[in-house]
């Protein structure tokens, strides 16, 4: 089965709307956790205007799944992710004023970088993950720097599903899942996937370790319930 991890940035970031600690976010990963999902992923930002620095160090007396810290790999969060050991850290070549990942990495033109970086988590004993678009060149890059996973960034994917063209959008995921299984790369998923096209892309994909999702799952939450759409999902994954 399908992992899921569930991203909570978007708890983070009401809990900031207000000032205080409601919701609490702490006690939030509890319940996910209770409710069955296989992980908790946090991406901090610079700015912190949602998951804060010291949040990350927090849930890791919380976390007993799968702990995932995404983020760009600046020596500020570097410094953070080894200082936690999370389970796995997600490597996002996100700028410091995007409102949310983009883009996947150039794996040949960062080659260089990326195997500094991925040394050193490695070095550390924390499985490392980087965010790919689906594009042969870029898994095959993946795979020369060191990586234990990719997370395939699925924006456009959801993008052709929603307008009704999911065999053209899933089309280059199956290509890439191919090769980062040829290259024994795992494969992991993430950004806007929700109930209605995650399904689709977890049959389509062989191979399919894990999926991330937060935006559309806290999203969907406020109609349906916490525990009733990580159910959901959980049900969707099988």
């Amino acid at each position: 089965m399908t992992k899921l991890s569930v991203n909570i940035n978007k708890i983070a970031t009401l809990r900031n709307a207000r000032g205080g600690n409601t919701p609490d976010i702490l006690e939030a990963a509890r319940k996910i956790q209770g409710f069955g999902a296989h992980g908790i992923t946090i991406h901090p930002r610079p700015d912190e205007r949602h998951i804060r620095y010291q949040d990350a160090r927090d849930l890791k007396e919380v976390v007993h799944t799968e702990y995932n810290i995404e983020g760009n790999p600046n020596r500020k969060f570097m410094d953070l992710v080894l200082e936690v050991k999370p389970t796995q850290v997600t490597l996002v070549p996100d700028a410091v004023n995007a409102i949310t990942s983009n883009a996947g990495w150039d794996t040949i033109r960062h080659k260089d970088f990326l195997k500094e970086v991925i040394a050193e988590f490695k070095k550390n004993h924390i499985r490392t993950s980087i965010f790919v678009d689906p594009v042969d060149k870029m898994v095959e890059g993946a795979k020369e720097t060191g990586t234990d996973r990719i997370e395939l960034y699925t924006e456009d994917y959801a993008t052709g599903y929603h307008k009704g063209t999911k065999e053209d959008a899933i089309r280059p995921y199956v290509a890439a899942s191919k090769i980062a299984n040829q290259l024994e790369l795992g494969i992991n998923a993430g950004h806007d996937l929700s109930l209605d096209n995650i399904a689709y892309f977890s049959q389509h994909i062989e191979g399919l370790l894990e999926v991330s999702i937060g935006h559309a799952l806290i999203s969907e939450s406020l109609y349906m319930g916490l525990e009733n759409v990580v159910q959901m999902y959980l049900y969707k994954l099988k």
